[in-house]
């Protein structure tokens, strides 16, 4: 394979602390299946056959458990375990694992869910001998009400400015809005190459990254850069632009990142090369091809670092790192697979009444006199008599005894809701008991020490 893959999946899911309390990220259950099946299965149907797994010992664990990971990935898995409690971020565990990477690498987070056609970010990064090609997708609105945030004012998100040539496909410009205090300020030497630019917001990083095996090694002799997204890209973005060798120039650089001081500067020598850049550099010489129009500059302007992003403006691509998301993604992901709505394990009364975009997990037990409409059921889960359940996620392992009502409501595994209780948008963390006939709305029903760690 061209592309080596490698799979993010250390994360600790802090902007979901409920549901991760006491399962990781990559290890939550979507559509019954651990979120970290998504990515991987997106890469094994493009024809990956082995992929580089980064992530804890804990989830390596859960992995080697786990029926849909052991039955239906047929890649080879090559796990690289970090410490848990380290502070590494996405750039330092490329850093970690720079002895094993031989050629250009396709990057993923395992929390992305998408049905992207790939080959439009990897035809990109080719077409153009790319430094850097990634996908975007437009920001969602989450429609669903949120268990324990009913009511709550939500608080306003930065938005990112993404500056795109008359292509919609070379990236020229990145900033967050909390960066922009004093507007927004273009460079010349954009504006002189790029004097048609397109800003654009309202998208958001998909976490899914080309890149070449330059920037890995550019990364091990710089290791003040920590995140792809937050730091090397903005850099990389930044790079395609600046002739300067000035080592101070860099340093600025560097500051106007907002990265960390004293952690060492970067080093200008980025050295964008491959096996065939001298037939490749021909070939441009005595192209008539040009990458614009309007001036006599040779293709790219001469620039060896380039830039480039695909944009979804249709289709699925969904980043689960909140509860919002999470909610919607165990709505949607199950469409994207053609699969029997229950298990062929589970054990369901004739007498239930069951809708057709819900499903039931591996060894299920659902009793008469059931309603599950919009649901998610997880494996090992018993559902008694008279229980009603719309529009929630029930993990792996849960009880509910009878007479029970729950709506719009996630639990979380080994749970057990008492007879008769009503729960409406609550969150129930994972182990929890609900006690019977009790009435609980727009709540968060963790354990004291899962709420000290919070």
């Amino acid at each position: 394979m061209e592309l080596q893959a490698v799979l993010m999946a250390a994360g600790g899911g802090s902007r979901m602390t409920d549901l991760t309390y006491n399962t990781p990220k990559a290890m939550l259950p979507v559509g019954n299946k651990p979120l970290m099946w998504y990515p991987l299965n997106l890469l094994e149907r493009v024809g990956f056959e082995e992929v580089i797994v980064i992530t804890t010992k804990e989830v390596q664990k859960m992995m080697s458990t786990d029926p849909k990971m052991k039955l239906e990935v047929k890649m080879k898995l090559d796990v690289v375990c970090i410490q848990e409690d380290g502070d590494m971020g996405t750039a330092d565990a490329l850093r970690h694992i720079q002895q094993k990477i031989k050629t250009d690498i396709l990057v993923v987070s395992c929390d992305l869910i998408t049905d992207v056609a790939l080959h439009e970010v990897v035809d990109l990064f080719r077409a153009h001998n790319a430094t850097l090609a990634m996908l975007m997708s437009k920001a969602h609105e989450f429609t669903e009400t949120v268990p324990g945030q009913k009511g709550k004012k939500k608080t306003a998100e930065q938005r990112d400015f993404v500056g795109v040539d008359e292509s919609g496909k070379r990236l020229l410009f990145m900033a967050n809005e909390a960066d922009l205090e004093e507007g927004l300020s273009i460079r010349k030497s954009i504006m002189r190459k790029h004097p048609r630019m397109h800003i654009k917001t309202g998208l958001v990083d998909a976490h899914l990254y080309c890149l070449k095996k330059a920037v890995v090694d550019f990364l091990t002799e710089n290791k003040s850069i920590s995140s792809i997204c937050g730091e090397l890209v903005p850099y990389l973005v930044r790079k395609q632009f600046s002739k300067t060798t000035n080592s101070q120039k860099i340093k600025d650089d560097v500051e106007d990142q907002n990265q960390k001081q004293n952690d060492g500067h970067i080093n200008n020598d980025l050295h964008i090369s491959s096996r065939d850049e001298s037939l490749l550099q021909l070939a441009q010489e005595r192209s008539c091809w040009n990458d614009h129009h309007g001036d006599m500059s040779e293709a790219y302007h001469g620039g060896k670092l380039r830039c480039y992003v695909h944009i979804m403006d249709q289709g699925l691509c969904y980043r689960v790192n909140t509860l919002a998301a999470y909610i919607e993604a165990n709505r949607l992901a199950p469409k994207l697979f053609e699969e029997p709505a229950v298990h062929p394990s589970a054990v369901i009364s004739e007498r239930c009444q069951m809708g057709s975009d819900s499903i039931i997990g591996a060894l299920c037990q659902v009793a008469d006199k059931t309603s599950i409409k919009r649901a998610t059921i997880g494996n090992s889960t018993t559902v008694k008599e008279k229980v009603k359940i719309t529009n929630s996620i029930v993990m792996h392992g849960v009880t509910i005894e009878e007479g029970c009502n729950i709506q719009g409501s996630v639990i979380c595994s080994n749970a057990v809701i008492g007879r008769g209780a009503d729960l409406r948008y609550c969150l129930v963390g994972n182990g929890q008991q609900i006690e019977p006939e009790a009435e609980r709305t727009n709540e968060v029903i963790v354990g004291t020490d899962q709420l000290m760690e919070i």
